[in-house]
């Protein structure tokens, strides 16, 4: 299996990716990215933990159910109940595949398990037979391999592979090799491992020193044929490995590594987008292949290269990854049918209720800008289309302010056909807006972080803001954006928002207890 020139990739945003300190995602938010996996052409998404919560394992199930194109995998210790909840979140999925690991460091087996090395491996074997009576598809990795005894490391995964294993991972769980290490290690898993060729290899990589990405395409230099990765990188601690940019090195840099993968690197973008929506993780701009400044030239050296020859300064075309035109799109005279035409060019399609939505807001913006870009369109469709149930509505908000005078902020909400206004005086404008909405609500809100950036260019252009806000008494903290020209309506537009969110997820709780 592992010397033909097919790459396999694995995703894990919404498992690996989701366990970033903030960045929890409610089950239709989930379901939308694992559409846009499916969309991207990712041959495996690994779509949660099954058995740590309910709310995981509904998620996982929710995936199984809908996702048709590309493999559903459900993580799972090496214990029964794991493996048992994993096969039922499944149960509906057209391709599914078990998950199965277990630690096999030095460190690990001391300090976290107190067993042997006999103890562990008759674990092992355990699991993956167990795993296999329920799925065909089973997937074992020794969790911290980069740091294993190497001749265990071997004994483990010919003893897998010979009860079922279809794919064996080997996990630098905590970021500590270096490429040429790992890409070894993989070297020695494929000339010591006698079955190794009933089974695929896999590599998952962790951040922490810089070089997951380095990592994954060192190990498939090797032989390694599937790379456990996630969007944007996104993952515990300094995160996984990138799919984006591992993607973009195979395929721009075919002449080396001569491999493919099945990703449609078009909806790179879109995907990057969505998730950074969701988890509230703004991409920087220097990121790799989908910063806002990958493809951007301010050195005149280089802008008179460009000018006169892209491939001067450019490796890879801003459209292949799915960057759009920039230019004006359309204008305040626009019609309903031109922007549903324009919205379906970048890949968004809505149904007659959400276009009727957008299209509001896009004449409202029109008015206001004199230029109104992509960026503008995508922000406006992620800022009136919601995954949540939209209790509280923003209807207006006025602002008296200026230097040495303290902030009068006057909000009005809508809800259930009621108007509720509300006047504070503060110290800043978005604090005392937020003071407002809290009493407004009677809900209050602590601000745990506040970002705001600009959607596309110009004095006029959208300001999106992105709050992270814990509601007293509820334990967890919200994610919501909001966008306008006018920065304290984006502000206020994000708080409501994170709001909504709130009461939509325990509506949601309270109706399937």
């Amino acid at each position: 299996m592992a010397n033909n020139d097919r790459v396999f990739i694995f995703d894990t945003t919404l498992r690996d990716g989701e366990q970033a300190p903030g960045a929890s995602m409610n089950q239709k938010e989930k379901l939308d990215i694992a559409f846009a996996l499916e969309r991207l052409g990712v041959d495996i998404i690994e779509a949660g933990f099954p058995v740590i919560s309910k709310g995981d394992f509904d998620s996982v199930r929710l995936v199984a159910e809908n996702i048709k194109e590309s493999t559903i995998c459900g993580l799972a210790r090496s214990i029964k109940k794991d493996i048992d909840a994993a096969a039922e979140a499944l149960q509906s999925a057209k391709q599914k595949r078990i998950h199965v690991f277990l630690a096999t460091s030095k460190i690990h087996m001391e300090h976290k398990f107190k067993k042997s090395q006999e103890q562990i491996l008759q674990m092992a074997v355990d699991a993956v037979k167990y795993a296999k009576s329920k799925v065909d598809d089973v997937e074992f990795s020794p969790e911290d391999a980069s740091r294993s005894d190497r001749d265990f490391i071997f004994k483990v995964l010919e003893e897998v592979i010979k009860v079922g294993a279809t794919t064996v991972n080997i996990p630098d769980t905590v970021g500590y090799a270096m490429p040429a290490e790992y890409g070894g290690l993989i070297e020695a898993i494929r000339n010591n491992v006698p079955n190794i060729d009933k089974a695929v290899i896999s590599t998952h990589c962790h951040d922490d020193l810089g070089v997951a990405v380095a990592n994954s395409l060192a190990a498939v230099t090797r032989g390694a044929r599937q790379v456990e990765c996630t969007i944007n990188g996104i993952g515990e601690r300094a995160g996984n490995a990138s799919m984006e940019e591992v993607v973009m090195a195979i395929n721009t840099r075919s002449d080396f590594y001569g491999l493919k993968t099945g990703i449609k690197t078009r909806e790179f973008l879109r995907t990057s987008h969505l998730v950074s929506k969701y988890t509230g993780f703004t991409v920087p701009p220097n990121k790799a292949i989908v910063g806002s400044n990958a493809f951007r030239h301010e050195s005149g050296i280089h802008q008179d290269g460009i000018l006169k020859e892209r491939s001067t300064y450019e490796i890879m075309q801003p459209e292949d990854v799915g960057y759009v035109g920039t230019g004006l799109v359309l204008g305040k005279h626009s019609g309903r049918h031109a922007f549903k035409d324009r919205l379906r060019e970048l890949g968004i399609v809505l149904s007659d209720e959400d276009l009727d939505k957008a299209f509001g807001r896009f004449k409202n913006v029109a008015d206001k800008k004199k230029q109104v870009f992509d960026e503008d369109l995508i922000a406006i469709v992620d800022d009136e289309v919601h995954t949540f149930q939209e209790t509280w509505h923003l209807d207006s908000i006025t602002l008296q302010s200026g230097t040495n005078i303290p902030s009068k902020v006057s909000v009005t909400l809508k809800s259930d056909g009621q108007t509720h206004q509300k006047e504070v005086v503060g110290e800043g404008p978005v604090d005392t807006c937020y003071k407002a909405i809290d009493a407004l609500t009677n809900v209050k809100g602590e601000l745990m972080d506040y970002s705001i950036r600009s959607v596309s260019r110009g004095k006029d252009a959208l300001g999106e803001v992105s709050v992270k806000v814990k509601f007293k008494g509820k334990g967890q903290t919200i994610i919501a954006h909001g966008t306008s020209t006018d920065i304290l309506e984006a502000s206020a537009k994000a708080y409501v928002n994170a709001l909504n969110k709130l009461l939509s997820q325990e509506a949601n709780r309270k109706k399937n207890s």
